[in-house]
């Protein structure tokens, strides 16, 4: 996880927006602490690192969150592969472009918990799963 601090906003109030990085299909999710559980919202449709960033940047620019989360891969033994770094390189744009805290969280089995539980739109889903994750562990 990142080491920038959670803005100063009373702690009930803050607001997340989640992203489920993928090459074409990128989930999002948006939550807020007091409630700490995460709503689905249209998955960004983009190819192309510019297009995907100017897609995540205009959520961002809507919802107004207090941080961002970003679900970065690994292997089910914990290594990291290509997309671990394709998905910490989003993070660090993500940060730069917006100028707001980027907390990266292990995404392992968001995708099969979010199918499990009959999303239909596996990308979102996986953004709440891991959205939902960070938020408990948030104290």
């Amino acid at each position: 996880m990142s080491t920038l601090p959670v803005p100063e906003v009373p702690p009930q109030f803050q607001t997340f927006l989640a992203f489920d990085f993928g090459a074409r299909r990128t989930g999002v999710a948006v939550g807020n602490r007091m409630l700490r559980t995460a709503t689905p919202q249209p998955t960004i449709r983009a190819e192309g690192n510019d297009a995907r960033l100017a897609e995540a940047q205009a959520r961002v620019t809507e919802w107004q969150p207090d941080a961002l989360v970003v679900g970065v891969p690994f292997h089910p033994d914990g290594a990291s592969h290509d997309n671990t770094a394709r998905a910490r390189k989003f993070a660090r744009q993500l940060r730069s472009r917006c100028g707001k805290p980027v907390y990266e969280v292990d995404e392992r089995y968001s995708t099969t918990e979010a199918l499990a539980s009959g999303a239909r739109d596996a990308d979102a889903a996986s953004a709440c799963v891991i959205l939902e994750q960070f938020m408990r562990s948030l104290p």
